[in-house]
This record gives C-alpha cells, sequence and structure tokens, in this order.
C-alpha cells in the first residue's frame, strides 16, 4: 500500500479479492498485529500486487488485495498461517464477513496532485 492508500497496479486483467467485515471489537492488539503480518505474508506470495483497506469507528471494513490470477489467490488460501488467521478471525475478531472474488477488466483513476 502506498503512502495515500492506493495500491499501484498494473494495468488490467487481474484480479481483486474483496473482503468486508464486521468486527466485534474483541482483542484489538491481537487482531491488528495478526492484520499487519497478513499484509506482510501476502506481499511475499508470488502474484501479490497490492491491498487497500479501510475501517470505520463503527467496526465495518473493506480490504481489497489485488491478485495477477486465481492460482496466486488459491495458492494464499491455502497458507498455512493465512489458514489459522482466518480461524482465528471467526473465532474471536469478526461477528459477520463476506468475501468476493472479482476479476478487474479495466480500470482508471484521477488524482488532483497528478501533474
Amino acid at each position: 500500500m502506498s503512502a495515500d492508500g492506493f495500491a499501484a497496479l498494473p494495468k488490467p486483467p487481474y484480479y481483486a479479492v474483496i473482503f468486508s467485515s464486521q468486527r466485534n471489537g474483541r482483542d484489538e492488539p491481537g487482531y491488528y498485529a495478526t492484520a499487519a503480518r497478513m499484509i506482510e505474508l501476502a506481499q511475499r506470495q508470488p502474484g501479490y500486487l497490492g491491498v487497500e483497506s479501510t475501517r470505520g469507528a463503527d467496526g465495518f471494513g473493506i480490504t481489497v488485495a489485488y491478485w495477477e490470477s486465481e492460482e496466486a489467490i488459491s495458492a494464499w488460501r491455502r497458507h498455512a498461517e493465512h489458514a489459522a488467521a482466518r480461524e482465528q478471525g471467526r473465532s474471536d475478531w469478526y461477528d459477520h464477513f463476506e468475501l468476493r472474488v472479482a476479476k478487474v477488466e479495466r480500470a482508471y483513476g484521477w488524482d488532483r496532485q497528478a501533474p
């Protein structure tokens, strides 16, 4: 993630894993430490492109992780430490979550600060 929160991504196509979640507020230190560790691990995975994430004061958050391929997404899902974090999320940190996988066919943006 860049300093402004936006992932620097290549031209499409690529994939987006969209994780929407409602935190329950329990074990904040454990949650944030694990979230940071998951980003650190994901960044080392073949096919990882970037991440964008936000969470509101009410505990609702959205994290979008970008990947080169469905194979890269599957490999990340099988990563043992990631699997353990998912289970801990279900038991300790989330009241509800939804996960969606989408293929990004086109993308564009605008930046007021760009020359």
